[in-house]
C-alpha cells in the first residue's frame, strides 16, 4: 500500500492537544474568579458529568447566585480563552503532522469539541494546515459511540476504513474505530490512564508518545 493509499484521522483533545487538564480543572478555576476555594478533587468529580450537572452541582454546592446558564458560560469562557491562547499541542505532535504532510499523507480530525476552539488551537499551533478538514460530533449528528464520524472522514478521504489509521485516547472511541475496520492507534493521556491496559489490547498500535520518525509506521 502506498502513502497515497493510506490515510490519518485524529481526535484532537487529549489526542493532539494537551487539553484535558483545562477541561478537568475548568471549574476549579471559575471558583477561583469568585473568590471560592474549590473541594479537593472537584475537577475529577465534575469530569464525569455533563457541563449542566457540573453547572448544578456548582450552583448548589457552594450557594452560586448565578443561574444555570450564567455558570456554564463562566465556564465556556475560561476552556474557550485556553483554546485561543494557552493548551499547547501534545509533546511531539506538531513534528509529527508536518512529516506526515511532507511525506504526502491525507489527515482529517473527528472531535467531539466544537469547530471554534479546535479550529483556533491548531491554528495557532502550526497544525491547522496540515488538515484536510475537521469533523466534529455536533455537526455530523452523532458521537464517537457511533462509527459515522470517521465513516464521514473516510468517505471524503475517498479511502477505504482499512486503509486509514485512527488516532484516539479515549477506550470507547478505539472500540468504535476497531470495529468499524479502522487500523486504530492508542494514544496515551493522563486522564485516560486507568484505561491504558484496555487500550493496549484493542488498539493495533499504542504511543506513549508521538515518535520522533515515521519511517517504521508509513
Amino acid at each position: 500500500m502506498t502513502v497515497q493509499e493510506r490515510g490519518i484521522i485524529f481526535d484532537v483533545d487529549g489526542t493532539l492537544l494537551d487539553s484535558m487538564p483545562l477541561w478537568e480543572h475548568a471549574g476549579e478555576r471559575y471558583l477561583q474568579q469568585l473568590g471560592i476555594a474549590a473541594e479537593p478533587h472537584l475537577g475529577k468529580k465534575l469530569f464525569a458529568m455533563t457541563m449542566q450537572e457540573g453547572a448544578q452541582y456548582l450552583q448548589q454546592q457552594y450557594g452560586l447566585s448565578a443561574s444555570l446558564q450564567q455558570i456554564i458560560d463562566g465556564i465556556h469562557a475560561i476552556l474557550c480563552d485556553g483554546y485561543w491562547h494557552t493548551i499547547p499541542a501534545k509533546p511531539g505532535a506538531v513534528q509529527f503532522c508536518h512529516r506526515l504532510f511532507a511525506r504526502g499523507l491525507c489527515m482529517t480530525v473527528a472531535t467531539s469539541n466544537d469547530r471554534a476552539p479546535v479550529e483556533a488551537a491548531l491554528q495557532r499551533l502550526g497544525l491547522l494546515s496540515c488538515i484536510s478538514r475537521i469533523f466534529t460530533c455536533s455537526e455530523v449528528g452523532l458521537g464517537k459511540s457511533h462509527p459515522y464520524i470517521y465513516l464521514q472522514a473516510a468517505h471524503f478521504m475517498q479511502l477505504r476504513p482499512e486503509q486509514i489509521w485512527v488516532f484516539e485516547d479515549a477506550l470507547h472511541a478505539l472500540r468504535t474505530a476497531k470495529a468499524a475496520g479502522f487500523v486504530t492507534v492508542g494514544i496515551y493521556d493522563e486522564t485516560s490512564k486507568e484505561d491504558a491496559a484496555e487500550i493496549k489490547q484493542i488498539a493495533d498500535y499504542y504511543m506513549e508518545g508521538f515518535p520522533s520518525s515515521i519511517e517504521d509506521m508509513f
